[in-house]
């Protein structure tokens, strides 16, 4: 097992990622509903993001990715919190430039704002985490939410937030063992008619 940054040359693995992390035990994501286009045109769309000039969330250098034998098998971002929503937004908006885009995506998109949960602007940020499912339950997660805790303690920070679907035990167990604990929730009843969860649940921990 190796832990490295992310390349550019991995914006296909991180889109694939970042898809999967959005869905959860779900059958769409942000992505999916922003976009509203088939898989495989969703995948593009975040791979180019994640080479953007404009470097949100999405973006490789914002990876860690964990390999087995050289290949890919998990990843996660982890980030300072502080102004990921205005980045994200500018990211976005370069590529759907580029690629003729028209802002509906959005109008798509709000549906998250009555029920996104993130901490403070001075917390240290993990988000987006996933393994390939071939390679689930061998501890990959673990060892790359170590690293990113690591990292963030580095960099001046002594509180990280993780925030995911309620209802996505997986995840939750998988944070908690990583020392995570519950900090807050929001749910909404149109959120859960739209995505079949009732909202999102941050765990936060100190680092």
């Amino acid at each position: 097992m190796t832990i490295r940054s992310a390349r550019p040359e991995d914006a296909e693995f991180i889109a694939r990622t970042i898809l999967s992390a959005q869905r959860g035990p779900r059958p769409r994501g942000w992505f999916d509903i922003a976009l509203d286009w088939p898989e495989a045109q969703c995948l593009d769309f975040i791979a180019r993001i994640a080479v953007a000039r404009s470097a949100s969330w999405w973006h490789t250098s914002r990876f860690l990715i964990v390999e087995i034998d050289a290949k890919p098998a998990a990843a996660l971002c982890a980030l300072p919190a502080a102004g990921t929503g205005a980045a994200a937004w500018h990211a976005i908006d370069e590529v759907a430039t580029e690629i003729g885009l028209t802002a509906s995506i959005r109008r798509r998109g709000a549906y998250t704002r009555s029920c996104w949960v993130q901490g403070g602007e001075g917390d240290w940020l993990i988000e987006h985490v996933a393994a390939h499912p071939s390679y689930r339950g061998r501890g990959l997660v673990q060892a790359l939410i170590d690293r990113a805790l690591v990292a963030g303690k580095a960099a001046g920070f002594h509180r990280a937030s993780i925030s995911f679907l309620i209802g996505n035990e997986a995840a939750e167990r998988c944070y908690a063992k990583a020392g995570f604990s519950f900090a807050e929730e929001k749910r909404d009843a149109g959120f859960e008619a739209l995505i079949g969860a009732p909202g999102f649940r941050r765990f936060a921990r100190t680092i």
